[in-house]
């Protein structure tokens, strides 16, 4: 019988904090990483960015995204779930919780250890793991939903058409395939203030994104033709709207507050209602 030296006991038993990158590259690196190096299931934590909280006894480890590692586990999932289970551990991955390293890993464990029913991980609510990435994916899905319907392009100088957005959620890489198939002719940018994360769709060509990218708007200047628009746009809003059957707390429903900052029909002292 083979006994194990004290080192590997105390590693089985140890907590193993494996601190990755924000994103689905860093995150499967780190799910690789977990697997290559054998650590023991029960004791590893994928922590997204930099971990709030130090704890005692924990080993950390500082994981670098690796794209041929992350590629190995996209494919290792969805070769044994299918294109629709896999698709929602990605979008469960572009939420801002902080949980969603460690409930993809959990997820992806579970799959490994009964193969034969990987199609249907995602039907198995019971599990606390597969719960939580269904509840981020359905909470990333509802916001994509909101901003494919919300979301407003300006006509620049150029011609070029701009959209400014706030989402909480890490989304853009999602909407341009959107706004790709509908605008395939036009220059397009659609820009996420928070993360300055630029998508950037030139006319004819394949979209791609670009991060680190901080914008000036004032740079930025809307054609004669869009102000002109715009303001007919408003008009026409406040034209139709019937003084008497004014509801605010039901337009607050339709349109929530956080999405009217980046609409052209609200004016900077028209925030609240239309």
């Amino acid at each position: 019988m083979k006994i194990k030296g004290r080192e590997d006991a105390f590693q089985d038993y140890t907590e193993q904090v494996l601190l990755c990158e924000d994103s689905q590259e860093g995150i499967f690196t780190g799910i690789y990483e977990a697997y290559e190096k054998k650590f023991h299931s029960g004791t590893v934590r994928i922590v997204v960015g930099e971990e709030r909280e130090y704890r005692l006894f924990a080993v950390y480890h500082k994981v670098e995204p690796d794209t041929e590692k992350a590629l190995k586990v996209a494919r290792t999932v969805s070769n044994l779930t299918g294109p629709e289970p896999y698709r929602q551990m990605c979008t469960a991955l572009s939420s801002t919780d902080p949980q969603k390293g460690q409930a993809v890993f959990g997820v992806i464990e579970l799959l490994l250890k009964d193969r034969r029913s990987a199609q249907r991980i995602m039907d198995r609510l019971a599990d606390g793991y597969v719960r939580k990435v269904f509840e981020l994916h359905r909470n990333v899905q509802n916001e994509i939903h909101h901003l494919k319907e919300f979301l407003r392009f300006q006509e620049l100088e150029n011609k070029a058409l701009f959209a400014r957005i706030g989402p909480y959620n890490d989304v853009v890489m999602y909407l341009m395939p959107h706004f790709a198939d509908r605008f395939p002719q036009e220059n397009f940018m659609i820009y996420d203030e928070g993360r300055n994360l630029l998508g950037v769709h030139p006319a004819s060509g394949e979209w791609y994104l670009a991060r680190g990218v901080k914008l000036d708007r004032s740079m930025l200047n809307d054609s004669d033709e869009e102000k002109k628009y715009r303001e007919l746009f408003r008009f026409f809003c406040h034209k139709i709207a019937i003084k008497e059957r004014k509801n605010l707390n039901l337009q607050r429903n339709m349109l929530p507050l956080r999405f009217r900052e980046f609409m052209v029909e609200f004016g900077e002292n028209d925030k609240n209602a239309v």
